[in-house]
């Protein structure tokens, strides 16, 4: 289940696209600007095709660290596109190395075979899910550059991050609004489509309850934003609960039931 199972296709595909992360990150300024942007698109082609391999190649495979792939893979995505509206975001060795250290994740934990027997819209299902943890993941990157900005400003020091405070601000709960109403698609599909998806009823067991309390979390987050006004400490406390228990709903059960227990279901 771990490196032993991963092909020779997946390791080469992987080390390159790692490698190709970062290299720009250690050479720096020694590259230009077109040069830095070009491996970085080549990087993230590189991850895409190295997911997509993992998904649908000989043996499609998945499991809590391809999961945080395709995670880190969308966050990538959200900043490149936001690097074209706002070109003052500094974070690229920041990210170039988590697109690195989760391709090499997913290659050193590549999964448990898909059953032949799934939904073939089981696929459907996990991509609401994947995609909504792309989505809270980019809200709480944005919520920890607001509190760098926030801290700098009280010490008197130019704000790290690049974006003004309320652009900030706003960017985080327009991703945590975003990602919540996939979440909540997710959920309502695997509560009334589960036999359907899975072959079986469904039912409450540690994944479930805390995607439910991790919904719980944010639902409180985007009402008290709309009811009460939260904003700083207090909406970034209830978004980094939130985000926490999402993580611990599939990532973490998957990593107990594939690593700590060694089982394949």
């Amino acid at each position: 289940m771990i490196l032993a199972s991963a092909s020779g296709t997946d390791i080469v595909m992987s080390a390159t696209a790692a490698g190709v992360y970062l290299y720009p990150a250690a050479v720096g300024d020694r590259l230009s600007l077109r040069a830095r942007r070009a491996a970085a698109l080549a990087a993230w082609l590189l991850h895409a095709a190295v997911l997509a391999w993992s998904l649908f190649g000989r043996t499609p495979r998945f499991g809590f660290a391809p999961a945080l792939s395709v995670t880190a893979w969308l966050v990538l995505t959200v900043y490149a596109v936001e690097r074209e509206v706002f070109p003052q975001l500094q974070l690229q060795r920041a990210l170039a190395v988590l697109g690195a250290a989760s391709v090499l994740l997913a290659v050193a934990f590549p999964g448990v075979p898909l059953h032949p027997a799934a939904s073939p819209l089981l696929p459907l299902h996990w991509a609401l899910g994947i995609a909504s943890y792309g989505l809270f993941a980019a809200a709480v990157l944005h919520a920890w550059l607001l509190r760098r900005s926030e801290q700098a400003i009280r010490r008197a020091d130019t704000p790290q991050g690049g974006l003004p405070l309320l652009t900030l601000e706003r960017l985080t709960f327009r991703f945590a609004a975003a990602g919540f109403v996939l979440l909540s698609a997710t959920l309502l599909a695997g509560t009334l489509f589960s036999e359907y998806f899975y072959g079986r009823a469904w039912r409450w067991e540690h994944k479930t309850v805390f995607s439910f309390l991790a919904w719980g979390a944010f639902a409180l987050l985007l009402l008290g934003r709309a009811r009460f006004g939260w904003r700083g400490r207090t909406a970034v406390r209830v978004l980094y609960t939130g985000s926490i228990l999402l993580l611990l709903a599939y990532v973490g059960s998957r990593f107990v039931l594939e690593v700590v227990l060694g089982r394949v279901a």
